[in-house]
């Protein structure tokens, strides 16, 4: 079985360069026994970076460059000559990708838009070579700085796909029904459960060539936000979606019911989920006549627009989008989008099920193994004036 080219999720190790040896060096020139000193500064390591790239919509390109290294300043040398900087990395992701510490699980950072640039790792600083200390009691100082330390972790990277709508539901639902009646998109259809078992996006077209994205996630059941089925992976999915479509069949014994059971799965996994703008669609309306439909309406939820469709007949389709574009546009959901991006909290990772979603997520639990050079090691004690032997003196 091929491998799915979708990754939202990935486990990487970082290292930043180090910074350069500032040089001691004493000026050694026919005619001038009193040269004096005039070595040069370090380089400063590379830093790396997270940089937004909407070009990208998953973590597919990072599965198999695990790890990520800045170069290294260059050391200084004499006649003051100042070491190289060393090149920063950039990592490019998605939009929407979230950034955690794989050791703790702490919270780093968050890469929404396209262009935004993060610092993950700042490169050392270097070293000052003897030059800088000439004072007017010590003219000849055989001494110099040696560069800070590269710094390194090992981060993961979560995507959570933007969209404008994100579809919730039970298996067989069909929400991969209504994504390709709507779009161009074509995920897997067939009949039995967890079709789907990746997410999908799909550009909607409406009135004056304007359009909307929206997102299906495999089938949600009882249980997602405790582990059970796929919910748990792909629920994170749908955290950044402005509005959500609950779609439920109709010849379900109680709608209500369902939808609460959707309901309850999304507040126990993220509480901030409720605010959010919902419709629901009752699907598969052709296998129902008017009288049953409107023996329904009065059974169906009060409290958000109810749209009765039929993905394969089109039937209610084009009512569909106007709830939706109505929705999306409303002053209350504008505010509401201002307010949680301005507002938007990420919660840390809980370590009781952090390894446990690591070997979900097939990622290796142990800290990945590195070898370094012996030149590469240093310690933040060693940041110090680093005498050198004086030698004879000229």
């Amino acid at each position: 079985m091929l491998e799915s080219n979708f990754v939202d999720y990935v486990k990487i190790y970082c290292r930043s360069g180090k910074g350069g040896k500032g040089s001691m060096h004493l000026r050694h020139v026919k005619y001038q026994p009193n040269g004096g000193p005039d070595g040069g500064d370090g380089g400063h390591g590379g830093s790396i970076y997270l940089r937004g790239n909407h070009n990208f919509w998953t973590l597919l390109h990072l599965r198999y460059e695990r790890h990520v290294f800045a170069e290294h300043g260059g050391n200084g040398g004499r006649d003051k000559c100042h070491g190289t900087d060393g090149v920063d990395k950039y990592i490019d992701v998605p939009c929407g990708t979230v950034v955690y510490d794989a050791e703790t699980g702490k919270y780093i950072c968050d890469v929404s838009y396209d262009g935004q640039e993060v610092l993950l790792l700042k490169g050392g600083r270097g070293g000052q070579g003897n030059f800088q200390f000439r004072t007017a009691t010590n003219q000849a100082p055989r001494y110099a700085q040696p560069g800070e330390p590269m710094t390194e972790t090992n981060i993961i990277l979560e995507l959570k796909l933007l969209a404008d709508v994100g579809l919730v539901g039970f298996p067989n639902a069909g929400k991969s029904t209504l994504l390709s009646a709507v779009s161009s998109a074509r995920p897997k259809i067939a009949n039995y459960p967890f079709t789907t078992l990746e997410p999908s996006l799909g550009i909607v077209s409406y009135r004056d060539r304007q359009s909307f994205v929206m997102a299906d996630i495999p089938g949600i059941i009882e249980g997602a936000s405790e582990g059970k089925g796929l919910g748990l992976r792909f629920l994170r999915h749908i955290e950044r979606n402005s509005l959500l479509l609950f779609m439920v069949p109709g010849d379900t014994e109680n709608i209500k019911h369902e939808y609460e059971i959707l309901l309850n799965e999304l507040r126990n996994f993220n509480p901030d989920m409720l605010d959010k703008h919902k419709v629901l669609a009752v699907t598969k309306c052709d296998l129902l006549d008017d009288e049953l439909i409107d023996m329904i309406k009065e059974t169906v939820p009060e409290d958000l627009p109810v749209v009765f469709i039929s993905a394969v007949t089109g039937k209610g389709i084009d009512e569909l989008k106007d709830v939706l574009w109505k929705e999306l546009n409303s002053e209350s959901n504008k505010l509401q989008e201002i307010t949680s991006e301005e507002s938007l909290v990420h919660r840390d990772k809980d370590l009781g099920s952090l390894f446990e979603e690591l070997s979900i997520e097939d990622v290796d639990v142990d800290a990945d193994h590195i070898n370094i050079d012996g030149e590469d090691v240093e310690d933040l004690d060693d940041f110090e004036y680093e005498n050198v032997d004086e030698g004879p003196r000229h």
